[in-house]
């Protein structure tokens, strides 16, 4: 992929960052001041409760309309406004790159996370992750488009995210096809320790769900390179969709089992109607603007 496609690709990213965003409403975050509903009390114009006076408090908001009536000190309390925290974790495993199409839009998808963040000013972090590999990256180094060439390593394992410093209360996002042959539970209980809001969004093609294979065939195996023939008739391939469908069925039943919020988004045609498939329903993400 040259860099003037990479360029295109971010530029898709930002035009769709314009009309739909990362949904962040559901929920009272933490982090530094902001324009998004925090979980403490702070000095926002939007009125929350009362309480009594206690010394120390700031005696701009007392009360005094309420102390004119009944002789008590109390104390006028407002919305904390604060910066949600994002975690944002790219799977950069070879089968998030072995397509052309499944490529473009998994980095598409990347670029319209970290678009979306700074669009609200959230405190961002940005992991790529494999299976042996975990790389910290800058929002610069992240928008530096040649940083996306993938590896020649083969892997064949699941990413751990456990290995991740996550912080509390964050959003922490998961972008990944999800074809792990191990069980979701230990990766979704990390999305979600310490008040975490887990969400995935899982790039996929319809000819991995519905290939249309037939006779002798040579397979490649995209994670180590290996290849093998074999010779695939009808009943082989219902035996493939019938466990794609019941891998993905799985992730989809833990995820609501953990409450994380998991979209998945075709490949094919523009980043908008992918979002638009599931992840618009879902309210993973939202339109504004």
């Amino acid at each position: 992929m040259t860099p003037e496609e990479l360029s295109g690709l971010r530029l898709d990213a930002q035009k769709c960052a314009g009309h739909l965003r990362l949904s962040l409403r559901e929920r009272n975050w933490q982090g530094a001041q902001g324009n998004w509903a925090g979980a403490g009390i702070g000095s926002s114009i939007d009125f929350q409760d009362h309480r009594p006076y206690m010394p120390g408090d700031d005696p701009r908001y007392i009360d005094w309309a309420a102390y004119a009536r009944s002789g008590q000190t109390i104390m006028k309390l407002y919305r904390e406004e604060v910066s949600p925290r994002m975690d944002l974790v790219l799977d950069s495993s070879q089968s998030m790159f072995f397509d052309s199409e499944k490529e473009a839009q998994t980095l598409r998808l990347f670029f319209f996370c970290i678009e979306s963040a700074l669009a609200i000013s959230a405190s961002l972090r940005i992991y790529l992750l494999s299976e042996n590999h975990l790389e910290l990256l800058s929002v610069e180094q992240a928008l530096n488009l040649d940083k996306f060439r993938t590896s020649e390593k083969a892997e064949s394992g699941i990413p751990s995210l456990g290995k991740l410093p996550f912080r509390n209360n964050a959003m922490r996002l998961f972008i990944s096809d999800l074809l792990y042959d191990s069980p979701p539970d230990p990766l979704l209980a990390t999305l979600v320790a310490q008040r975490g809001k887990g969400v995935i969004l899982a790039p996929y093609l319809e000819k991995e769900q519905n290939p249309e294979w037939s006779g002798n065939m040579e397979l490649v195996e995209c994670e180590t390179g290996l290849r093998r023939r074999q010779r695939v008739d009808p009943a082989l391939l219902y035996r493939y969709k019938k466990t794609y469908a019941n891998h993905l069925s799985s992730w989809d039943e833990s995820c609501r089992k953990y409450q994380v919020q998991f979209a998945r988004v075709p490949c094919e045609g523009g980043l908008a109607q992918g979002l638009e498939t599931e992840a618009l329903s879902k309210g993973v993400v939202e339109t504004w603007g």
